[in-house]
């Protein structure tokens, strides 16, 4: 398997071509790996509100059938 080959995109330091593809590669380390970070940042803010959001349900569940119990010992 020959060695890939890059040649730097005109007017852009942190930009390559590879030349067997034609990709554009960003060779900028630390930006990846700052988009990395904010990725799953964004990941753990989902997750987060999704498990906030399901508890809120679940104590909606559980006011409604509070709310139907008292219903039924005043009605009686």
């Amino acid at each position: 398997m020959s060695e890939k080959e890059y040649r730097k995109v005109e007017g852009k330091t942190d930009l390559s071509r590879d030349m067997s593809s034609g990709v554009i590669v960003n060779t900028n380390r630390s930006a990846y790996e700052r988009a990395v970070a904010r990725s799953k940042a964004a990941q753990r803010q989902r997750d987060e509100l999704r498990s906030v959001t399901r508890e809120i349900n679940n104590i909606k569940c559980e006011m409604h059938e509070i709310k139907f119990l008292l219903q039924q010992l005043v009605g009686k």
